[in-house]
């Protein structure tokens, strides 16, 4: 069942992994993948998003879900008990007979054999860490986020034994034509906190991990947000300057630069009560797409990948890493002195 933008699937939902996979793809079959976004209804019930990134952001969506979500719940159209009706008394529902000829059933069915085979090279896999969350670390008067992200650097360092350049998504749409720009979550603080908790976790005393754990949290977050990042700028250069035939300074072509954006780590994250999960497909093909979740009292981690990236794995550094995270900030030996990390600490 499809019609303008809603799709209809007659089955429920399982599993998160299958949840994800539903929202993310589907068969192909009934997705409108051209649209502004598809929502998307199984037959339990649950419901979800897919959406073509050109024209918008997560920001946008996300309240169109919590509205949708407010009015749903708080003054339902229909409940449990209501009369269902029948496709009849609907009126505006109707089966379309397409007449195709053989080239179009040929494109049709190689398509569609071209997206079976991207599926099924597709890998989802989630955790739920439920030894802290937002509560503690704020109580440790640590930024959530700073510590989800530091967490994926010591788990990528942990299984392939080296940092790669990471994208976090950070919205602009406090300036008029807001988009996003780009949070680069791997430094030279990060690698050295992995390191150490990584490859010389018992060299370090409890105190001095927590000395490295706020020297990654101070970052340029708050210049990002405040409209003085640096990808949009050199990506508008770079594409002002195609356009108009201007030749690319050397500073583009070098390897640094392409490395920069060959983001094998990419991240986002959305919260809301409306919210189950959300996730997306890698953006590299040897990457992982990292969809996380930082709730008051767990941490959720979605990643998708591709046969070259093991992402069952990569979860797994990562309930590792959290754990060893948590377990320095919870030491009762060490207070965690406010003073110290207060200049570090984006409310």
């Amino acid at each position: 069942w499809i019609e303008r933008g809603r799709s209809l699937d007659d089955f429920s939902i399982k599993d998160f992994v299958h949840l994800s996979h539903t929202m993310l793809h589907g068969d192909g079959a009934n997705r409108w993948y051209d649209k502004s976004f598809n929502l998307i209804i199984a037959k339990d019930g649950t419901a979800g998003v897919n959406f073509e990134h050109s024209w918008g952001d997560g920001v946008a969506v996300l309240r169109f879900q919590n509205e949708v979500f407010k009015d749903s719940t708080k003054a339902p159209a229909i409940s449990p008990q209501s009369q269902p009706a029948s496709v009849d008394s609907c009126g505006a529902v109707q089966k379309l007979d397409f007449k195709l000829n053989d080239a179009l059933k040929a494109g049709i069915t190689k398509a569609k054999q071209k997206f079976d085979a991207t599926v099924e090279s597709l890998s989802l896999n989630l955790i739920q860490f439920r030894e802290g969350g937002k509560d503690l670390l704020k109580q440790k008067k640590v930024s959530p986020d700073a510590v989800a992200q530091l967490a994926f650097q010591m788990a990528f360092l942990r299984q392939y034994n080296q940092t790669v350049a990471t994208y976090e998504s950070c919205s602009t749409a406090a300036f008029k034509h807001g988009r996003t720009e780009t949070i680069r979550p791997a430094s030279i603080h990060t690698k050295k906190c992995s390191e150490a908790f990584v490859k010389e976790l018992v060299k370090h005393s409890t105190e001095e991990l927590q000395k490295l754990i706020v020297d990654h949290l101070s970052n340029t977050c708050y210049f990002i947000l405040t409209g003085q990042g640096f990808d949009r700028h050199l990506f508008g250069l770079r594409y002002l300057a195609s356009s108009k035939g201007i030749a690319l300074p050397d500073f583009y072509q070098d390897q640094a630069y392409a490395r920069l954006n060959h983001n094998i780590i990419s991240t986002s994250t959305l919260v809301s009560p409306a919210v189950q999960l959300g996730g997306f497909g890698p953006v590299v093909s040897d990457g992982f797409g990292v969809g996380y979740q930082v709730h008051d009292d767990w941490i959720g981690c979605n990643v998708s990948s591709y046969p070259t990236r093991n992402g069952k794995e990569f979860l797994q550094c990562v309930c590792k890493s959290l754990e060893d995270i948590f377990n320095v900030l919870k030491d009762p030996s060490v207070p965690t002195d406010p003073r110290v990390l207060k200049t570090h600490y984006l409310k």
